[in-house]
């Protein structure tokens, strides 16, 4: 590779500083430093530098690292970039972090434990317990409601400024599960108490689909056996610090449920 300088002069990549390369290298994403990495011999060194893997990681992952609930080692800031992109317990395990492999956009995560669930203290309601796929030490099940409630709210500053996001309900069945085949439920996201969407669900898929216009979220099963469906969308403006409340309910038709075993809310960049 080289580049032209002048009518005369070529300078070949492999010419410049290092230093310089990582500056370039600085402005890229990190999906595009990789390929730069693997194509180009001048870029492999500055490609492995805490320079260039710095300017990828959040300006607050010291403060995340301190809320982990297991200590980080890590031998170089590349190094912890792909640590950062698997799933990282923090809040006593009760939240999860993660960076975006891509972008190192940032993913954040509330277990069951965080969310508020009407009647979630009440056994005859909900209970809690381990299970086995979780990333988290317990899962919320829904024992027998009519009336169905269940919110989480997360501070702006653990998302991506300036970036779209979508809040996932993560969920499953357990085998005797009833109440969720045709009903639907509603979601809403609501940010410093402004209703920014307000959107309709169905946690099942049904024979007869709903009019598109009607439901923007279908379930989808993930890679890791949870299922996961939308309950809407915002821009993380991030001016200031506000609390971005998620709410999911069923509260206007009152049909006994049964079954339903949440994880819990994940919040990730729109793709």
């Amino acid at each position: 590779m080289e580049l032209e300088l002048g009518r005369t002069s070529v300078l070949k990549l492999d010419e410049l500083p290092q230093g310089c390369i990582s500056h370039i290298l600085s402005f890229t994403t990190p999906k595009d430093t990789c390929v730069c990495s693997a194509i180009s011999t001048a870029f492999h060194s500055a490609a492995e530098s805490d320079s260039v893997w710095n300017q990828f990681l959040p300006s607050d992952y010291q403060g995340v690292l301190s809320r982990a609930a297991d200590h980080v080692r890590f031998s170089s800031k590349k190094n912890l970039f792909f640590q950062l992109c698997r799933s990282l317990l923090v809040d006593e395990g009760k939240s999860s972090f993660m960076l975006e492999k891509s972008t190192g956009y940032k993913c954040f995560m509330l277990s069951s434990e965080k969310l508020n669930i009407v009647w979630g203290d009440t056994p005859q309601y909900w209970t809690w317990h381990p299970l086995p796929q979780s990333r988290f030490s317990m899962v919320a099940e829904l024992m027998n409601v009519c009336w169905l409630n269940v919110d989480g709210t997360v501070r702006s500053g653990e998302l991506q400024a300036n970036t779209v996001y979508v809040a996932y309900l993560i969920y499953t069945f357990s085998p005797h599960s009833f109440g969720f085949d045709t009903k639907h439920q509603e979601a809403m996201v609501k940010i410093a108490d402004e209703v920014i969407c307000d959107e309709i669900l169905y946690l099942k898929r049904v024979v007869r689909q709903p009019r598109f216009e009607e439901v923007k979220y279908f379930p989808r099963l993930r890679d890791d056996n949870w299922m996961e469906i939308g309950l809407g969308e915002f821009l993380n403006e991030y001016r200031v610090e506000e609390e971005i409340k998620v709410v999911f309910r069923e509260i206007k038709i009152l049909y006994w449920k049964k079954g339903l075993i949440i994880e819990g809310i994940e919040f990730r960049p729109k793709q």
